[in-house]
């Protein structure tokens, strides 16, 4: 698999802001993108090379289904604007046992922050003055990433942990990437922009650097 390759990539939470840049970036790049969504009306824009679909990531049948077409699957499905932080451990559990039994996908998941190390101790969600009203989510994410770990080798995955402030903003193209710590940048800050993301990720399917384990990104 190379990046001069097209890919077949199939991006479950295809219509929330995150998925849809992901998408967008792929077909950019001239892959063909699967679009998976519980409601696939609400997934953006048109292209020759996207396909819409209906599906839930927490059906280990339906991701097996998708992965068996596709050189690799995004899983970009939080839960928490809807009041399911849990939803992306069901969802860990589903991918696992889906992508595994549909054959020889990557996996790739938008994964959280919050379990990141930070510079002054303890991970980012521990950190004083990280909202209340964010802890259900990070804590989900945390435990989905134990999942994927436990897996091991049993799918070909990747974690993608974003910087601690994600959000709308310009594609740079450029980014500094990570292990299990928060990069910040020289003034303490640790940022990314949602298009900066959808580079990193589609970097990441196209050339593989860390398979099995987690990176994060920042500027």
């Amino acid at each position: 698999m190379t990046a001069t390759q097209p890919l077949r990539i199939a991006i479950f939470g295809a219509s929330g802001s995150i998925g849809s840049a992901i998408a967008a970036e792929a077909l950019a790049r001239g892959h063909a993108v699967v679009a998976v969504a519980r409601e696939p009306s609400r997934v953006k824009g048109r292209h020759e090379r996207l396909t819409i679909v209906t599906g839930d990531v927490t059906d280990a049948a339906c991701v097996a289904q998708v992965a068996a077409d596709c050189d690799a699957v995004v899983s970009a499905v939080g839960g928490a604007a809807e009041g399911r932080p849990e939803v992306v451990v069901d969802a860990a559990r589903a991918l696992v046992d889906g992508v595994s039994a549909g054959g020889r996908a990557r996996l790739l998941v938008v994964g959280g922050a919050g379990s990141l190390e930070h510079p002054a101790g303890g991970t980012v969600s521990s950190q004083p003055g990280f909202p209340d009203a964010w802890k259900p989510s990070s804590h989900a994410q945390g435990r989905a990433l134990e999942v994927f770990r436990e897996a091991g080798d049993a799918v070909d995955w990747t974690y993608l942990s974003p910087a601690h402030v994600i959000e709308p903003g310009e594609r740079s193209g450029t980014y500094r990437t990570g292990g299990d710590a928060l990069v910040v940048d020289d003034a303490g800050e640790s940022r990314i922009t949602i298009p900066d993301y959808a580079v990193a990720a589609v970097d990441e399917l196209e050339r593989p650097r860390h398979r099995g384990r987690r990176f994060t990104i920042g500027y």
